[in-house]
């Protein structure tokens, strides 16, 4: 490759995410996951598009989408809260394990018997659409003021059903007789507990690791929490366990583990997560033939309604079932199954395997997803209040970022008060802060000054507090409970008291 040509090759990179940069706020006004923006730009750029690209690479596009599906994963379990998902985890559990052996059973049943597929190219579509994309339910439902158990439920299924979907494309895309359901459930739950393992202990040793050593710069913890979560992966991977399971468990204990210099490691993370997304949407539209999709598109529109109208129902009223979930819950969990390019990369699986029929089973499913996510995203906010299911308004979380103060053995604390906090018209005395913690200064309409006992908190204030490393979790969450519950916190049911 010459100068010119990657001179070029960087023009087309970079015009490329500038339009996708865009383009999501029209996907953030109409409801549409953007993911089907960043496709059409890969078709548009295809053979059969204005850039007239011929690229067929699937084994090169199955390995991308590996690695961007793991960045996808990282930035989603970073900004879980642990708090939010911890009731919902036993249904989340069964709805990623019982829920996607039932989804893919029917779902393979109707392409069997509706569209004629053979057994194996059935289950393989079955297995591939089953899993929710967990870009998709990120994008979506975190725009959504839905009650927290929901939230909870789908966005943790979304993480956690990946890894035994991945198990079972691969199972039955090996050549020779696929294996007995009984061997399938084995292997599942070995690789399944071997990725908890590594992905619970990385996470573990990453947070400790971080909260004990001061890097010499702020801009190195964003660099270092990726770099854990992806060695979560390649650990997981490497002892035969699921790493996708890995990397989003690691990733949600880095996430509440409140680690130094949190937000801008967030801020990198969802960085991360759009190239990586943009990366792997556009490249699928470019492996897409659209003049090769008119005979899969009556298929794909059959197998979806099976899969949307009686495979996720069904496997969502059966696994939720011991939980005694509402049927409002049920039926929004039911809808909200969304598809992304997850399934998309999965039917490379196949491809790269030989299987029969793999082109007719990639475009089957791509038709699938975007027709279905063109349905089901912009769908979702009407459904939630149709079923009056929207959440209340909620006072506004902290804005709280750390840096440790080594040789001090101290952290000082930066807060910014948004607009709905319960700390607005709270004085500084009434904080109630633990002994070893102090607000030192206040910065108000850009002018900073040092508050007094009985300066009156604003919103849109930031604050500057200094506590000792014993007390440095406790003065946290005493700003936290009185930023949710006012100054009476810990008083009134509130927790984070004295």
């Amino acid at each position: 490759m010459t100068v010119d040509h990657l001179n070029q090759l960087l023009l087309v990179c970079s015009l490329v995410l500038l339009v996708a940069v865009a383009a999501v706020r029209i996907s953030s006004r109409s409801g549409l996951p953007s993911l089907l923006v960043y496709l059409g730009i890969g078709v548009l750029m295809g053979q059969d598009g204005i850039g007239n690209i011929h690229f067929n690479n699937a084994e090169l596009t199955q390995v991308i989408g590996y690695a961007a599906l793991v960045v996808i994963l990282a930035e989603g379990g970073l900004g879980t809260k642990w708090k939010e998902i911890e009731p919902a985890l036993p249904a989340a559990s069964t709805l990623a394990l019982v829920g996607v052996a039932i989804s893919v059973g029917v779902t393979a049943a109707g392409a069997h018997w509706l569209i004629g597929l053979e057994w194996r190219q059935a289950l393989i579509i079955g297995a591939v659409v089953s899993s929710t994309d967990a870009a998709a339910v990120f994008s979506v439902l975190r725009r959504i003021p839905l009650p927290a158990r929901v939230t909870g439920t789908l966005e943790a299924e979304s993480g956690f059903n990946d890894a035994p979907v991945v198990i079972l494309v691969l199972a039955f895309s090996q050549s020779g007789p696929v294996e007995h359901w009984y061997v399938l459930v084995g292997e599942m739950a070995l690789e399944l507990g071997i990725g908890i393992a590594m992905g619970l202990a990385v996470g573990w040793l990453g947070s400790w690791g971080l909260r004990h050593v001061a890097l010499p710069a702020s801009g190195l913890y964003p660099i270092a929490v990726m770099a854990i979560a992806v060695t979560a992966y390649a650990a997981g991977a490497l002892a035969h366990g699921s790493g996708f399971l890995a990397v989003y468990l690691a990733s949600m204990v880095l996430g509440n583990a409140r680690l130094p210099h949190w937000p801008a490691t967030r801020g990198f993370a969802e960085g991360l997560g759009w190239i990586a997304q943009i990366g792997m949407f556009v490249m699928l539209g470019l492996l897409v033939t659209p003049h090769e999709l008119g005979d899969d598109i009556l298929p794909a529109l059959v197998i979806g309604l099976v899969l949307t109208m009686v495979a996720r129902p069904l496997s969502v009223v059966l696994s939720l079932a011991p939980f005694r979930v509402p049927w409002q819950e049920q039926t929004l969990m039911s809808w909200a199954g969304l598809r992304g390019a997850v399934p998309v990369i999965l039917a490379t699986i196949p491809m790269v395997n030989g299987v029969d029929d793999t082109h007719r089973i990639f475009n089957i499913v791509f038709v699938l997803v975007v027709a279905y996510t063109v349905v089901q995203g912009p769908t979702l906010p009407w459904l939630a209040r149709r079923l009056r299911l929207g959440d209340g308004a909620t006072a506004a979380d902290l804005g709280i970022e750390s840096a440790p103060l080594e040789r001090l053995r101290g952290h000082l604390l930066s807060i910014s008060i948004p607009e709905g906090s319960r700390m607005h018209g709270v004085e500084v005395n009434e904080l109630r802060m633990p002994p070893g913690a102090a607000v030192t200064l206040v910065v108000r309409d850009g002018k900073s000054f040092v508050p007094l006992p009985t300066t009156v908190l604003r919103h849109g204030d930031e604050l500057l507090v200094v506590a000792t490393d014993p007390v440095r979790d406790a003065a946290e969450r005493r700003l936290r409970a009185v930023a949710q519950g006012g100054k009476l916190a810990g008083w009134l049911g509130t927790g984070g008291g004295r």
